[in-house]
């Protein structure tokens, strides 16, 4: 059930393994899709799909306002090339993939076992059987079941693609955070911190966003647009020409699913959001592979094999013991994170970012092994400033 990346990115796969495949939506799968999605591009090189990307960036920045330079202007320097999709060449090579997929465009109202197999009952009055359903349709999902563990946090931000009065960034530039806070009063300073996330896609085109790494409640769309005018004012830099706007919202500290349940999810129903970094695109093409053979050996193993046990089989590939605990030290990461003041926050990216590349890509991509994780995270906490240290102990009690 779905149609964006994580229904499609699963339903390739599948339709690999040879599997016979129905997928729902409320819209057909061509539907072009409204959100941008960034990706380290040695992610993508590493599954040879680099072409997919739309641009790229080996100027990559970040700005954390620390103390380089007198105004703490004088970027920390990635060396590590960053991209955007062309999303739709990564829609188009998805469903070329998926091959003469049965599509139906439905609105799914329930979902129960029947017997050995799974029904899907929709709106229409229609219903379809299937050995086993995996719900692929976001993180609204209403079919997915999983702990209340107190409030989610979101990560918000508010973008335009346009043309400026003069480059909000330089050239050729790629800026992954600018957490400069000078243009900030103190009533703002008080408030959860802000980043701009912006980039040059050339003939005088560029893309400035600015983001909440995660709050709850969310900042607003309003606040996150009025944030990032007063900085480019600041800057001296107004907006001349909006070309497109983004507004995106979504859950960084979801729980994740009762792998009990029979039936799977994939993508933001499965908690897939890297509670870090807000990155999924790159882990769902990594893990739905795994996943489809998974499902291809048990169905084909025994063709009585009700949806449970199946359903249980995909779980276990889906979320290991490995994987569930990474998630689980993201999500501790990630609630003392939110606790910490804007000049906290900023001091510890700073930090972040002087671990060795392959530590903090690794980090951030969620591709380090449990051991080598745990050892990246001492390593930060070793070379971290004492109000950082304790922040990463204790939290930093709400004013």
């Amino acid at each position: 059930m779905g149609a964006g990346p994580a229904a499609l990115c699963i339903v390739a796969e599948l339709a690999e393994q040879d599997l016979k495949v129905t997928a729902l939506a409320s819209h057909t799968p061509d539907k072009p899709w409204p959100n941008t999605y960034g990706i380290w591009a040695e992610e993508l090189e590493t599954l040879g799909m680099a072409s997919l990307l739309g641009h790229r960036w080996s100027n990559t920045v970040s700005y954390f306002g620390d103390g380089i330079g007198k105004d703490g202007s004088n970027p920390i320097e990635h060396n590590f090339d960053y991209g955007l999709f062309n999303q739709s060449a990564l829609q188009q090579s998805l469903l070329n993939r998926c091959g003469k997929l049965d599509w139906q465009v439905e609105t799914a109202e329930k979902v129960r076992l029947k017997g050995a197999n799974t029904e899907v009952i929709c709106s229409s009055g229609n219903s379809y059987i299937a050995r086993v359903v995996i719900d692929a349709s976001g993180h609204k999902s209403r079919f997915i079941r999983r702990p209340n563990l107190g409030p989610v946090a979101q990560q918000a931000a508010y973008g335009v693609v346009g043309r400026f009065s003069s480059p909000p960034v330089k050239e050729g530039q790629f800026v992954l955070m600018d957490f400069r806070s000078d243009h900030l009063d103190e009533l703002q300073l008080s408030q959860p911190p802000t980043f701009l996330y912006a980039m040059d896609f050339g003939e005088g085109v560029f893309f400035v966003e600015e983001t909440s790494l995660a709050c709850s409640p969310p900042l607003t769309r309003e606040i996150l647009k009025e944030r990032l005018i007063t900085r480019l004012s600041s800057r001296g830099v107004e907006i001349t020409q909006v070309i497109h706007e983004e507004h995106c919202l979504f859950p960084m500290n979801l729980p994740l699913p009762d792998r009990t349940q029979p039936w799977l999810a994939f993508g933001g129903a499965a908690s897939m959001v890297h509670p870090a970094s807000g990155y999924m695109v790159g882990a769902l093409l990594r893990r739905a592979p795994a996943l489809a053979r998974e499902l291809a050996q048990a169905i084909s193993l025994d063709p009585q094999l009700d949806s449970s046990l199946i359903a249980k089989a995909g779980w276990k590939v889906l979320w290991s013991n490995e994987l569930v605990q990474r998630h689980r030290l993201y999500q501790f990461g990630l609630s003392r994170l939110m606790s910490f003041e804007e000049s906290r926050l900023r001091c510890f990216f700073a930090t972040f970012f002087r671990l060795p590349q392959e530590d903090w890509a690794g980090f951030l991509a969620n591709t380090l092994p449990l051991p080598k994780l745990i050892l990246v995270m001492l390593k930060l906490f070793w070379l971290s400033p004492w109000k950082v240290r304790a922040g990463m102990i204790l939290g930093v009690p709400s004013s």
